[in-house]
């Protein structure tokens, strides 16, 4: 194989964005061969952007078994992706699928065990992991270079959306048809990074949610969550969808300094002795370890979708290792599970692992009551900008 035959499950904002990125040749050693989309107005408005010789199915089903491409890209609501990703697995064929990997972790546990049974690859869109300057504040921690943990802080609310955002379909921010708000919608990549930065997940988790609080919608738009590690460092993550301008700043702190990345750039100030030590033998009261601060050298790089569509094309083709394997989708999945669970029981501590069923049997319950809204299904909002730059991108479904 010297090219990989790429379809596209979902006609939307984003699966346009995709469509046209493979289609203009964005991606090397791939090609652009079909599209599934069940909404035929959807299927109209990408067919006038695309080139001819692209074949329309509305049922991906068909398309698998015509075996018209190598690879599929999932681009369709959140609940679906599971269905669709173990059919591809079950089948060979190579799949990746947009944030997140699904809607609980029972689903994303079905999707991990069809993958380890599968010879064909698994990834997930987690473009945020290609910013260089998350990459390097991994590389740091995990060298050693903040020292033991103590705290870790993500204040992102510059995700503002207006109601017409809301109701611009009928799924959009309801339990039965999205499964979540800002935690599903627009924090999927920060909760993937929080735990893939930091290089290890929280042993427990609070959430306070505030639900329609800035819209008029069902599930929470204003979050904060507390986060507790194994060595009794403690966390903070804060995210809406109702503050504007917001802000977009995470920090991680240690015995040996800390990173801090904001506005697209990273700072990282490194103590000249560990702190904890400095604590312990210092004979001053009020003094504390000299510390330098300057920004880490990086490549430079922050490829994005582009960049993981490429990594897939050549892990497909045998030329370099799979950055982003799928069954790492179930970390981030997880945390939001556990802040959902929490905020609907007013903050109870919530252990990871979370209990899978409990959070399914919570979720089915405010499924039971959900409402959709009225919304035009139809409406794809033209080609997207998500930026080229080092700040968070942000992927609008």
């Amino acid at each position: 194989m010297k090219e990989v035959r790429y379809a596209v499950v979902g006609a939307g904002n984003q699966g346009t964005y995709y469509a046209l990125k493979l289609a203009n040749g964005e991606v090397p050693a791939s090609r652009l061969t079909a599209i599934a989309e069940v909404n035929p107005v959807k299927t109209e408005a990408i067919k006038a952007k695309l080139p001819d010789g692209i074949l329309y199915y509305t049922d991906y089903k068909k398309m698998l078994d015509d075996k018209v491409c190598d690879a599929v890209l999932v681009v369709v609501p959140h609940y679906s992706h599971p269905e669709i990703v173990i059919e591809c697995l079950h089948r060979g064929v190579h799949v990746i699928t947009d944030k997140p990997a699904a809607v609980y972790t029972k689903q994303v546990e079905e999707m991990n065990a069809a993958a380890r049974k599968s010879h064909a690859l698994y990834g997930m869109m987690f473009n945020q992991r290609t910013n260089c300057l998350y990459r390097k504040m991994k590389e740091i921690i995990s060298s050693g270079g903040i020292g033991s943990l103590q705290r870790v802080n993500w204040i992102i609310t510059d995700w503002y959306r207006t109601q017409n955002y809301y109701d611009s379909g009928s799924w959009r921010a309801t339990w039965k048809g999205e499964g979540g708000g800002v935690l599903i919608n627009q924090c999927p990549h920060q909760l993937d990074l929080v735990q893939w930065v930091v290089g290890e997940m929280p042993v427990s988790v609070r959430g306070f949610c505030k639900y329609g609080k800035w819209h008029d919608v069902e599930v929470e738009d204003e979050v904060t969550a507390y986060f507790d590690y194994k060595n009794g460092a403690s966390g903070v993550f804060i995210t809406t969808t109702g503050e504007a301008p917001g802000t977009n700043r995470f920090e991680v702190s240690g015995t040996g300094g800390k990173l801090l990345c904001e506005n697209g750039k990273l700072f990282y100030y490194k103590n000249a002795e560990d702190s904890a030590d400095y604590c312990r033998t210092s004979k001053e009261s009020f003094s504390k370890p000299k510390c330098e601060i300057f920004e880490p050298e990086t490549d430079g790089q922050n490829p994005q979708h582009v960049g993981i569509l490429t990594n897939f094309t050549r892990a497909i083709l045998g030329e370099e290792k799979l950055f982003v394997d799928g069954k790492e989708g179930i970390n981030g999945v997880e945390l939001m599970n556990a802040i959902e669970l929490s905020g609907w029981n007013d903050g109870e501590k919530i252990t990871l692992p979370i209990d899978g069923k409990k959070y399914y049997d919570a979720l089915m319950e405010h499924v039971a009551v959900s409402r959709y809204k009225e919304g035009n299904d139809s409406v794809v909002e033209g080609t997207l900008n998500f930026g080229t730059g080092s700040e968070n991108v942000k992927s609008v479904k």
